[in-house]
């Protein structure tokens, strides 16, 4: 595909960085430097200019593109360059737009200003977040066949009922139909036989029916009381968002900004939640406005560094789940090791759905991609593929056919129904067929089979 990307912010790099391998990508920013420096870095082509002007979009050869990506910081910009894109012949178009005041009026207006999709960085990050906190013991949960089908991490934490026992023997004391997909074990990332064995800090991906979930977490001792107390820090819209989202489901919040004017803005727009006004990573506010009595702690500052730090206290606070921003991929992989266990990433969210729609769209065969997730910071791809062809691997029993290393046929939504497939099911033409794998770029179910 022959992909434009206008923007080169942290969100354009993420969508660069994994989109130039695949794709035909030209990038444009009117920052010089940054044009060539990311050129040099990837095998792309790229444009120095305002990516809303007709004739740096035919530099860019837009009329021959197949997709053109708005990320630059005006919201008005990306959605006025959708435009002027789709008179020059781009077939679709992707524009962020981040003020709340335009997205609902825009989403409305979509499909008149021909605009294929809409992204909003801040909101689809305060939906990660409440998500974590709505169900107590997920780390992350995503959504497939129209929301009936789940895909889960949980963390294996002490008296959970599947440490020390393999996926055998599992199997055989759980009565919920869950299928698991893949472990994180320090940095080792497994797709599991039915002889491997859970360990304490395992985080665990597997698959189910949405409507079952409760069901297992009870049987493997991890459902927890429903959170209500929570306690935000940081200015912003992350935290508007995810306020208002908790007030409307009737949570009791207390939210910290550090600007007074946010704070006042926030205290009328948010007449149900609790604002104060204050440095939230002080340890006498924290301890003032009672930290130790919430069930959750958000971490939203712009700063990464402080957002651990002050995660680590509410750990140490006891609150029972913290949540914290991170924006820098070097400091992932020293989250685990100061206990930080669930952490989101604007830019990561952004991307991931970006990159699925991207993928869905490339593939032109019978079986196509109609859902894309990354999981374990890119290491596992979930990919849910539409079986419109007929294939000669159809209506065979999982278990006489080969699937390639490190790939597993992890759900099956048929005519409604979520089926956890065992070595039995067959796919059937029609079916919505889940597939985990460390496999990169598969595009087509054929290329799940050997």
């Amino acid at each position: 595909m022959k992909i434009i990307i206008v923007g080169l912010g942290t969100i354009g790099k993420t969508i660069l960085h994994t989109l130039s391998k695949d794709h035909t990508i030209t990038i444009i920013d009117d920052d010089k430097d940054k044009v060539e420096s990311l050129i040099e870095r990837y095998d792309v082509f790229g444009v120095v200019g305002n990516g809303a002007c007709i004739d740096i979009l035919n530099e860019a050869n837009v009329k021959d593109s197949d997709l053109a990506i708005f990320l630059t910081n005006s919201d008005e910009l990306n959605v006025f360059a959708c435009l002027v894109a789709k008179r020059g012949g781009v077939k679709n178009t992707i524009a962020r737009v981040r003020n709340p005041d335009y997205t609902k009026q825009i989403r409305d207006m979509k499909d008149e200003l021909g605009i294929s999709m809409i992204i909003n960085p801040e909101k689809e990050t305060a939906k990660e977040i409440f998500n974590l906190i709505n169900l107590p013991s997920v780390s992350q949960m995503e959504h497939f066949v129209k929301g009936k089908a789940i895909l889960v991490e949980i963390v294996a934490e002490r008296g959970c009922k599947i440490l020390g026992e393999t996926l055998f023997s599992l199997g055989r004391k759980i009565k919920t139909r869950v299928l698991v997909c893949a472990v994180q074990r320090g940095d080792e990332v497994y797709i599991p036989s039915g002889a491997f064995r859970f360990e304490e800090d395992d985080r665990v991906y597997f698959t189910a029916d949405a409507t079952s979930l409760k069901d297992f977490l009870s049987e493997i001792n991890l459902e927890k009381s429903p959170f209500k107390h929570i306690m935000i820090i940081g200015d912003g819209k992350i935290p508007f968002y995810l306020a208002e989202e908790l007030c409307e489901n009737k949570y009791d919040i207390k939210l910290v900004a550090n600007n007074k004017r946010t704070a006042e803005m926030l205290a009328e727009e948010l007449p149900k939640a609790t604002i104060l006004c204050g440095n939230g990573t002080q340890h006498d506010l924290l301890i003032e406005e009672g930290i130790e009595a919430m069930d959750a702690f958000v971490a939203l500052t712009d700063i990464d560094e402080e957002n651990m730090i002050v995660s680590m206290f509410a750990n140490k606070m006891g609150v029972k789940k913290t949540i914290t921003q991170i924006k820098s991929d070097e400091l992932y992989d020293m989250l685990g090791e100061l206990g930080i266990e669930n952490n989101v990433s604007p830019k990561n969210v952004v991307a991931d759905r970006i990159i699925g729609y991207v993928r869905a769209m490339a593939n032109k065969r019978g079986s196509n991609i109609v859902t894309v997730y990354r999981l374990v910071q890119g290491q596992v791809e979930a990919l849910e593929f539409a079986a419109k062809r007929k294939e000669k691997y159809f209506d065979t029993p999982l278990k006489e056919l080969k699937t390639k290393e490190n790939c597993l046929i992890a759900c099956i939504s048929r005519e409604g129904e979520v089926i956890i497939p065992d070595g039995n099911t067959t796919i059937q033409l029609g079916d919505s067929v889940i597939v985990v794998t460390t496999h990169k770029n598969f595009d087509d179910l054929n290329d799940v089979f050997e």
